[in-house]
């Protein structure tokens, strides 16, 4: 179901199995320790970059805003505790409501008022135009050596052929690119045994629609 960017739900799979029967895709333990480890390591040159994001399992099923938030400041060597951040952002049981919520908590971290904004993929499905915007915004902010977090909702498949699917929403990283920006590196807390995968642009625009990401 298409909602604004300003009310959004946001659940993990694990936290939709268990409310409302179940749906495929990674369980998390609702009390669950986080897993951290480092993932990838920066690099740049090509038309491509990755950041080097110390990675963290979100540590329950409704704590993926925090848990992304957390995860892209990594990559500027912040390592901030995730109950703190929830607590900023009004993350309840229901999840994280907007990527209203986060911008304004990457600002303070990042120790810059303007560092982030907030773009909306309003339409159900992203046109060319919003795909190009967001392709260039996430080339701008990984060369900025920023990470975008990205407020998604339903399945997508990544190049690898997996689904990832999140009904009803979820919220990822964006670490990196390669191909001038055709392919992205995502760092997803739901699930430490597939922590980042990659994804076309145009499978996370759509993946994005009817929500939001923030940005540099």
């Amino acid at each position: 179901m298409a909602t604004t960017l300003l009310r959004k739900t946001v659940l993990t799979a694990a936290g939709i199995a268990a409310t409302a029967g179940g749906i495929a895709g990674p369980a998390i333990a609702a009390h669950a320790a986080p897993t951290t480890t480092s993932v990838v390591a920066d690099r740049k040159g090509h038309g491509e970059r990755e950041l080097d994001v110390r990675y963290e399992a979100q540590p329950n099923f409704y704590f993926c805003g925090p848990a992304a938030a957390r995860n892209a400041l990594s990559v500027q060597g912040k390592n901030i505790d995730v109950h703190a951040m929830a607590k900023e952002m009004g993350t309840t049981e229901a999840g994280t409501n907007s990527i209203n919520d986060i911008t304004p908590v990457l600002n303070k971290e990042t120790g810059a008022s303007n560092a982030y904004k907030s773009v909306e993929i309003s339409t159900p499905k992203a046109d060319d135009k919003q795909t190009h915007t967001l392709r260039t915004d996430v080339v701008k902010t990984v060369d900025a050596g920023r990470a975008v977090v990205a407020n998604i909702a339903g399945t997508a498949t990544d190049t690898d052929g997996t689904t990832h699917s999140f009904e009803g929403g979820h919220y990822i990283s964006v670490i990196g690119y390669r191909d001038n920006g055709n392919t992205v590196t995502i760092a997803d807390s739901a699930d430490p045994t597939t922590a980042t995968y990659r994804m076309t642009i145009d499978n996370l625009a759509d993946w994005i629609a009817t929500r939001g990401y923030s940005t540099n």
